[in-house]
C-alpha cells in the first residue's frame, strides 16, 4: 500500500508544538490510499481503474473562526498549516466552543475476516463484473440494458491535535452495485441492489442469487399492474425500514442541521413525543462489523452508541465537538469526512430501529386494502418530507398479501409516519449498501437496519384513482 513517512507522527508533533499557540485548536490529518473502480454497462467495461493518492489536511480554529486547507504534496505541509492558520484568524470573532475530549493515542485496524481486496488481481475483479453482468442479461431477452459496478478502498490516516491527540487507523471498504431495466414496448422497469462490506472480498463474490433475482423482479414488474394511488396503511420490510430511519429521520438528528436552523431545532427539541411508546431508534459506530463502524471519528472523539428515540420520545441527537459544544451537549464520536479533500462535518454511522414484540404475519391482520412494500428502488428527501421507490410490493387485502403491484411509492412527513406506526416487528436486517451523502462529500459508509414496520395514512402514489 502507498505509503506515509516513516517518521509522519514526529513530523505532525513537530509542527503541533510549534503552531499551536497560535489559534485556540489546531488539527492536521494525514491519509494514504488506494482503491479500484470498475464499470460495466451492458457488454462493455467503460472504466478499469487503480488508483493511490497521498494527502492531508489542516483545520485551525480561532475565535470560533475556522480555516481549512487540503493538499496532496506533503512537502508544503508547514506552508498548509500557516494558510489554515491565518484562514481562522482573519474569520474569528466569536468564542471557540468545542465539548471537550479526553486525548487519544492509539492505533486501531478495523480486522478483516477473510480475503483482503488489495490480495485480488484486477484482472479478478474485473471477471467478476462480467460474470454478473452475463448473470443479467441471460435472465430474458426483455432485460435492455445492465450495469454493474465494483469498487474497493484502503486508508490509512494519521490524526494529531493540539488537544493532545495522536491517532493511527486504517480499515477497507467494498462495494458492489448492479442494475438490470427490462422493457417491453413502452413500459420500463428496473431491479437493482447494492452490497457492501469491511469484512471480506467473499462478501461480493458470492452473488449470483442476488444478482440474478434483481434482473428478475425488473422482467417480472413488467406484466404487473400499478399500484391505485391512494392513503393506505402500509407494512415496510427491514431493508425499507432502515433506508427510512437513514433518510428521513437521521439527517434530522446531526446537530449542524439544527443548530443552523432555529425552527428545526424547536422542531427536534429534546423530550418531545414523535412516536409509539414501543419506538427505538440508535446511531452508533460501536456496533462492530458493520459499514459505518469505527473506533475514532475523524476529529478523536471515541465511538459511541447513541439512543436518538427512546420510547417514541427524543432524548438524543448525533454530534461533532463543536455542535456539542454550542448547544451544550456531549460528543458522539458523529464528525466524520470523506477524505483528506473534505473537513469533517457531522455524519450518521450505524442507524437503525430496534426489534418490536409482533410477529411479522401480525403485521397484516385487519388491514382491508393496504400495501406491502419490500427493498427500494431510489428515493429522496427534502427536510422532513421524504419520498422512496419501492423494489417490489404488492396488495393487502382483508389481511392477507395478495397480488403482486409495480411503481410504489411511498411519501409523507418524517415526523408524521414516525407518529403514525401502529406495530413494530419482531425480526431485523442490517442493510450494508449504504453510501451516505451530505456536503459534497457522498459516499460516506454508513449501515442501517431495523424491524418490518406498519404505518397508517402513508400516501401512496402510482396510478391515479379514477
Amino acid at each position: 500500500m502507498t505509503t506515509l513517512p516513516a517518521n509522519a507522527k514526529d513530523l505532525l508533533a513537530d509542527l503541533i508544538a510549534r503552531y499551536r499557540s497560535h489559534v485556540d485548536y489546531l488539527a492536521i490529518r494525514l491519509e494514504a490510499a488506494e482503491g479500484t473502480d470498475i464499470l460495466l454497462r451492458g457488454n462493455k467495461i467503460e472504466t478499469l481503474s487503480e488508483g493511490i493518492s497521498i494527502g492531508g489536511h489542516v483545520r485551525a480554529c480561532h475565535k470560533g473562526g475556522w480555516g481549512f486547507a487540503s493538499f496532496n504534496r506533503l512537502a508544503t505541509l508547514e506552508e498548509q498549516v500557516e494558510a489554515a492558520i491565518a484562514a481562522a484568524r482573519l474569520v474569528g470573532d466569536e468564542e471557540t466552543l468545542l465539548a471537550p475530549v479526553d486525548p487519544i493515542q492509539d492505533i486501531c485496524i478495523f480486522p478483516l475476516v477473510g480475503s483482503d481486496p488489495r490480495q485480488i488481481s484486477l484482472a479478478q475483479k474485473k471477471g467478476l463484473c462480467q460474470h454478473y453482468g452475463e448473470i443479467l442479461r441471460s435472465v430474458s431477452s426483455q432485460i435492455a440494458t445492465v450495469s454493474v459496478r465494483y469498487g474497493d478502498s484502503a486508508q490509512r490516516t494519521i490524526l494529531a491535535t493540539s488537544d493532545g491527540t495522536m491517532l493511527e487507523q486504517s480499515w477497507v471498504d467494498m462495494e458492489m452495485r448492479y442494475a438490470a431495466t427490462a422493457r417491453n414496448g413502452d413500459r420500463v422497469q428496473t431491479g437493482r441492489e447494492t452490497t457492501g462490506s469491511r469484512k471480506a472480498y467473499e462478501d461480493l463474490s458470492g452473488l449470483d442469487t442476488q444478482v440474478r433475482s434483481a434482473a428478475q423482479r425488473a422482467v417480472d414488474s413488467l406484466a404487473l399492474p400499478p399500484v391505485k394511488g391512494n392513503t393506505y396503511t402500509v407494512v415496510i420490510d427491514p431493508v425499507l425500514t432502515g433506508l427510512f430511519v437513514h433518510e428521513a429521520f437521521g439527517h434530522l438528528s446531526e446537530a449542524d442541521m439544527a443548530y443552523e436552523n432555529p425552527d428545526l431545532l424547536e422542531t427536534m427539541s429534546i423530550g418531545r413525543q414523535f412516536g409509539p411508546k414501543e419506538l427505538q431508534i440508535f446511531d452508533g459506530a460501536a456496533s462492530e462489523g458493520h459499514r459505518g463502524s469505527y473506533d475514532y471519528d475523524d476529529e478523536g472523539t471515541p465511538a459511541t452508541t447513541t439512543q436518538l428515540i427512546k420510547d417514541g420520545v427524543l432524548v438524543g441527537r448525533l454530534h461533532s465537538r463543536e455542535t456539542a459544544g454550542k448547544l451544550g451537549e456531549t460528543p458522539t464520536g458523529n464528525a466524520r469526512c470523506l477524505n483528506y479533500h473534505y473537513p469533517p462535518i457531522v455524519r450518521m454511522t450505524n442507524t437503525w430501529i430496534e426489534p418490536g414484540k409482533t410477529p411479522v404475519a401480525d403485521l397484516f391482520d385487519g388491514i382491508r386494502e393496504g400495501v406491502y412494500a419490500c427493498n427500494w428502488l431510489g428515493g429522496m428527501t427534502n427536510g422532513e418530507m421524504f419520498t422512496f421507490a419501492a423494489g417490489e410490493a404488492w396488495m393487502i387485502r382483508d389481511g392477507k398479501i395478495a397480488e403482486p403491484v409495480r411503481d410504489v411509492t411511498l411519501s409523507g412527513n418524517a415526523f408524521k409516519t414516525l407518529a403514525n406506526i401502529e406495530a413494530i416487528g419482531n425480526d431485523f436486517f442490517w442493510d450494508e449498501s449504504g453510501g451516505c451523502g451530505k456536503g459534497g462529500q457522498s459516499g460516506l459508509s454508513v449501515g442501517c437496519g431495523g424491524p418490518s414496520l406498519r404505518v397508517r395514512n402513508v400516501v401512496v402514489g402510482g396510478e391515479a384513482v379514477e
